[in-house]
């Protein structure tokens, strides 16, 4: 059965690189799972919960946007930040969200970024607690 090999690049440092029978994304406008032999495809993270199957085994990280693409059984994912789920902290991504629910927003550019922390706390509060079920 041919395999993935999914490659995680963040502006920092290359996160992963793995085989993989099985990838799972959040993108901008729901969730897409990827097999070997997948169609090519271009498409616009969201902020959520990576999965990685391979060997029986799932791998679970926290993405923040970014962009996937899908060539040649090559899934590139390139994102802000990759965490893995197991190292999320469930009380700070609560305390990020509390504040930003209470945070001003009197223009579209502040309620802009107000919006896009409130998406990502929630984000990661939701791939925290499923890590830890």
């Amino acid at each position: 059965m041919p395999e993935l090999t999914c490659t995680v690049v963040t502006p920092e440092q290359t996160a992963l690189e793995a085989k993989a029978e099985f990838v799972a994304l959040p993108l901008f406008d729901g969730e897409i799972g990827i097999a070997a032999n997948h169609s090519p495809l271009i498409g616009r993270l969201g902020y959520g919960e990576m999965r990685i199957k391979a060997g029986g085994q799932t791998q679970v990280y926290y993405v923040d946007g970014g962009f996937v693409q899908v060539a040649d059984n090559v899934v590139a994912v390139l994102t802000n930040r990759a965490v893995p789920a197991k190292s999320l902290d469930a009380t700070a991504a609560e305390s990020q969200l509390q504040a930003a629910l209470h945070k001003p927003a009197g223009t579209p550019e502040l309620m802009e970024i107000r919006d896009r922390q409130i998406a990502q706390a929630r984000a990661q509060l939701r791939t925290a607690r499923r890590a830890r079920l």
